[in-house]
């Protein structure tokens, strides 16, 4: 059993900054799938960034070149570093892990995006 907690969420207005942090209750450096999803209102949940053995990342196309996903091992602790936020960025985020082929989900945190 994996419990992922996120944190770091907020009201922000167009073009700032926020840090999300996914703390998991294990280490994480053996779990090969870590990702960031969003969910919006009436929208499908979607994925945003994912990082796999650490070390390759992919990206949703949408924030290319203004989010980053990260890790920090001594932490057990993931990442989402978000810039030039958009008010289509406005969601629930939530932090997911796959371990032994199952799949972990935090509880999520609202990032809005609003002037």
């Amino acid at each position: 059993q994996v419990q992922l907690v996120e944190s770091g969420g907020g009201l922000v207005q167009p073009g700032g900054s926020l840090r999300l942090s996914c703390a998991a209750s294990t280490s994480i450096v053996s779990i090969n799938l870590m990702a960031w999803y969003r969910q919006a209102p009436g929208n499908r949940r979607e994925l945003v960034a994912a990082i796999v053995r650490g070390t390759s990342t992919n990206y949703l196309d949408s924030v290319k070149g203004r989010f980053t996903i990260s890790r920090d091992i001594a932490k057990n602790t993931l990442y989402l570093e978000m810039n030039s936020l958009k008010p289509e960025d406005t969601a629930v985020y939530y932090c997911n892990a796959v371990v032994r082929d199952l799949r972990y989900w935090g509880q999520g945190t609202q990032v809005t995006v609003s002037s």
